[in-house]
């Protein structure tokens, strides 16, 4: 008969020091969700926040690409601590498997979060930002049970597909009374305003617009062009805020 497992326990004791955990999620692919738990993460840290980013996305991680990660790898005296790219304390698979695919599902892709949230060694933090990948599936299931004090903050475009998404995975969180930071639409192009009345209806605050910005694309992987972006500027103000 095997024991317990461990590393939950051990999970709380990671992150007694951060402040305040906010995860970045949406419930679809596309929405720009990695950019905005990247861009947050990296202009909080300019305006002088102790910031972490942890990119939970084990089979498309790309927030490497977006602030563009060197060759170095975190410190491992006791357990993994995130090193610090542009100020921001950054955690994330690819620094295992590189370019490699990690085709992982059900039981081992629970391993795997629970080996990296057991393994990583936060330090004080007044936010520690999480990059949830697309959808409702295991990793966005066990981040609910292991860390029920995160926070999430849903993505949407206007784009009407999307908000229904949206709308499903609030209903997800309101169900579980899982704590919803609010709602942030992405890549506003237009006048619709089915972004704020979606949050309206869950009686969630409505957050802010991030402009559809074509700069973005050729600033990404380098972190002093990206916080230049309007689009950057515009998610600083609004992250600053919360």
């Amino acid at each position: 008969m095997s024991g317990m497992d461990p590393r939950p326990a051990v999970i709380g004791r990671r992150l007694q020091q951060v402040d305040r955990l906010l995860a970045v999620g949406g419930g679809k692919g596309g929405i720009g969700k990695s950019l905005v738990a990247a861009t947050s993460a990296l202009m909080l840290a300019r305006a002088g926040r102790r910031v972490g980013l942890l990119d939970l996305d084990f089979t498309g991680p790309c927030d490497h690409l977006i602030l563009g990660l060197d060759d170095r790898f975190p410190a491992e005296p006791f357990g993994i601590e995130p090193p610090l790219l542009h100020g921001v304390r950054f955690m994330s698979v690819v620094y295992f498997i590189r370019d490699h695919p990690a085709p992982l599902r059900g039981e081992d892709l629970t391993n795997a979060l629970l080996e990296l949230l057991s393994i990583t060694v936060w330090k004080e933090l007044d936010t520690l930002i999480i990059d949830m990948p697309p959808g409702l599936g295991d990793t966005t299931l066990d981040t609910v049970r292991l860390l029920p004090r995160a926070e999430h903050l849903l993505i949407s475009t206007p784009q009407q597909v999307v908000v229904e998404t949206v709308r499903r995975t609030l209903r997800f969180h309101v169900g579980l009374k899982s704590p919803v930071a609010g709602v942030l639409e992405n890549m506003q192009a237009n006048g619709s305003e089915r972004v704020r009345r979606l949050a309206e209806e869950f009686a969630l605050p409505y957050l802010g617009a991030i402009p559809l910005d074509p700069s973005i694309e050729t600033a990404l992987g380098d972190a002093q062009r990206l916080a230049a972006t309007p689009a950057a500027r515009a998610l600083g103000s609004i992250v600053e805020r919360l």
